[in-house]
């Protein structure tokens, strides 16, 4: 599955040695296999998979002197439908929150700008389950030369990506520590997807979301370039992994600016013991549009407004902290 790595600097770092997307040379400084050969702070990258070649972004938090080569947790943030993987940094700014807490952060970029985010094959994605597969070898390679900690694997995404991170939580429960979606639900139709074993999830989603609406999008209109997926709502989508889970009966409490609900996992669910005093919590963010709320970059037009009440870098990277009531 597995059989090229190649790093390259991204513009800015001391070592750049060109575009961060030129192909690296052979006498450059890029690895094969097993391992970097920097430590820049943030590289380009890219793997082979499946027979694609995949890039990605990785930002390196800075190391403790006391344990610089010691296991870090990991987040693989997806971006969202036609986006890139600067545009999800730009808009999160994740790596400065993730690196600040010791995590290694990877923004992979999906083909055609989009993720498989749902079960069914079609034209565009004949393979739906590649960027599973992908997502799979990407954790394993930075489990192997970054010293990723392998109980430490979170995934997060917006929209498409949002879907993707819900797609991961769902079919691989047992290689997350949590995920958490922006803006995206679990796809429903012939793309289904089910959540098959317990993981905590955080759900944060606009309350006046005008492209994927909170009740879900289960009949989406045709688009040209590449299908766009039924989904379940966000609710549907947070209760579909609170049921995974073992969870009970949830809890709802209006906090500023938002309304949060929460299901505790169960012990009793296979794997339930992994998760003890885990939950699956759901964020409804009052006013906000098909936005990253906290974000400093202006949305698309017609994506609606960027609710200001909550930041959800810090709430999810707090989260995947804690993953228990919310405070």
């Amino acid at each position: 599955m597995l059989a090229l790595a190649v790093v390259l600097p991204l513009a800015g770092c001391a070592t750049d040695s060109g575009p961060p997307d030129a192909a690296p040379s052979a006498s450059g400084s890029s690895a094969v296999g097993g391992g970097t050969a920097t430590a820049a702070p943030e590289v380009r990258a890219q793997l082979r998979v499946d027979g694609d070649i995949r890039q990605y972004l990785l930002h390196r938090p800075p190391a403790p002197a006391a344990d610089g080569d010691g296991p870090k947790p990991l987040l693989i943030a997806f971006h969202g439908r036609g986006a890139d993987a600067a545009e999800l940094r730009a808009k999160t700014r994740l790596e400065r929150a993730a690196t600040a807490r010791g995590m290694l952060v990877a923004f992979p970029e999906g083909l055609g700008h989009g993720w498989g985010a749902g079960a069914q094959a079609t034209k565009q994605r004949p393979d739906p389950a590649l960027d599973v597969r992908f997502t799979e070898a990407l954790i394993e390679h930075l489990v192997r030369t970054e010293r990723a900690d392998p109980d430490q694997v979170y995934v997060a995404g917006f929209s498409n990506g949002g879907s993707m991170a819900l797609r991961m939580a769902a079919e691989r429960p047992a290689l997350l520590a949590g995920a958490a979606s922006v803006s995206g639900q679990l796809p429903t139709g012939s793309a289904a997807v089910e959540p098959s074993g317990p993981v905590p999830v955080m759900v944060v989603y606009g309350a006046d979301d005008p492209v994927r609406p909170l009740a879900g999008l289960p009949s989406p209109p045709p688009d040209p370039e590449e299908p766009i997926l039924p989904t379940r709502s966000a609710r549907d989508s947070a209760a579909a992994f609170a049921a995974g889970g073992g969870a009970g009966e949830p809890v709802t409490r209006e906090e500023k600016g938002y309304d949060r609900t929460v299901w505790r996992l169960g012990k009793d669910a296979p794997g339930g013991d992994r998760r003890s005093g885990g939950t699956v919590q759901l964020l409804v963010v009052d006013g906000a549009g098909h936005t990253w709320p906290g974000s400093t970059v202006p949305p698309p037009e017609g994506f609606g407004p960027v609710s200001k009440a909550l930041d959800a870098t810090d709430t999810i990277l707090d989260f995947f902290t804690d993953p228990g009531p919310g405070h």
